[in-house]
């Protein structure tokens, strides 16, 4: 039962991960139109409003200590959009996908220290083999360090955080109300961003409405509702590597709606970052079980302390 549980969540999460690359293109042609803090601003606005009345059947869901998390998970979820938009001033797409995508090898250090246990030998062997092939899908012949550079690292820390909170707050809290605070929070900071930060006009083109509608939400309301469900069921490290096969899928939808063809070297970078999605589903199982184990246990802590 447990692993059918934990199969469903990475299928799940494979499903979130493929809609966001199929997103991409139709994002990229968004932004150009409407810059990226509005685009945010009013992407997520809308993604709240498509979940309040979700949130009104679960409003007995609403408390501090969820909303507090859900504050948290938006804050870190903002600050990863905000770097990347930031650093992509200073670096190429190159570096900052490769070094944004580096959040694969981040969570599992971070449960690493939470922990103080190293992943399983076969999850560090998927971990490295993501790793590296994100290098090869997003570098170039001569990787360049520059300050943008920092800028991303600090949105790969940003997403990691996201990650590894979502796993700890997704087993005691309500799905639908994490979801929907953390959803509001990016909203609020991205139209803050935009007061804040010289924008260019806005123009509200067709484009414009058709990547805000598109993303709303199966590419957040609905993703995010789901990523913080199914990490109830499996582990941040397993999230990461699931998360990191975007490139690929980008490249996929990108080659059907754009044309935009992989090189041989993108091709064996795609191929080795699905490897270690197996891999890490392979021996992943044995993790999951405790991890279902420990967060039953959690639970049944949390329904005695509310009885008393």
């Amino acid at each position: 039962m447990q692993a059918n549980r934990r199969y469903l969540a990475d299928l799940s999460l494979i499903g979130v991960t493929l809609v966001w690359g199929a997103t991409f293109v139709v994002v990229k042609r968004a932004i150009t139109d409407l810059p990226p803090f509005p685009f945010l601003a009013i992407r997520f606005g809308l993604a709240f409003l498509s979940l309040l009345p979700f949130v009104w059947l679960q409003r007995r869901h609403l408390n501090k200590r969820t909303v507090f998390q859900g504050l948290a998970l938006g804050i870190f979820l903002f600050a990863g959009y905000a770097w990347q938009t930031i650093g992509l001033q200073y670096t190429t797409a190159s570096n900052a996908g490769f070094i944004t995508g580096m959040s694969v090898v981040l969570v599992p250090a971070l449960v690493t220290v939470s922990t103080k246990s190293l992943p399983r030998p076969g999850m560090m062997l998927g971990i490295a083999s993501a790793a590296i092939g994100l290098a090869l899908l997003s570098l170039g012949e001569g990787y360049v360090l520059n300050r943008g550079d920092a800028m991303v690292l600090l949105c790969a820390f940003s997403f990691a955080l996201h990650i590894f909170l979502v796993g700890r707050y997704a087993p005691e809290g309500n799905a639908t109300v994490l979801a929907a605070v953390q959803i509001l929070a990016v909203s609020i900071l991205s139209a803050g961003a935009s007061f804040i930060l010289p924008q260019p006009p806005l123009i509200f083109s067709g484009s414009a409405w058709f990547g805000l509608l598109l993303t709303a939400i199966p590419a957040t309301s609905l993703a995010f509702f789901l990523q913080t469900k199914m990490q109830q069921f499996t582990t941040p490290t397993h999230t990461a590597i699931i998360f990191s096969s975007e490139p690929v899928f980008s490249a996929v939808f990108a080659y059907f709606l754009a044309g935009e063809v992989l090189s041989d070297r993108g091709l064996l970078g795609a191929a080795l970052v699905l490897s270690g999605m197996l891999l890490a589903e392979l021996t992943g199982t044995e993790s999951g079980a405790r991890l279902s184990e420990k967060q039953g246990k959690s639970r049944l802590r949390l329904a005695s302390k509310r009885e008393r």
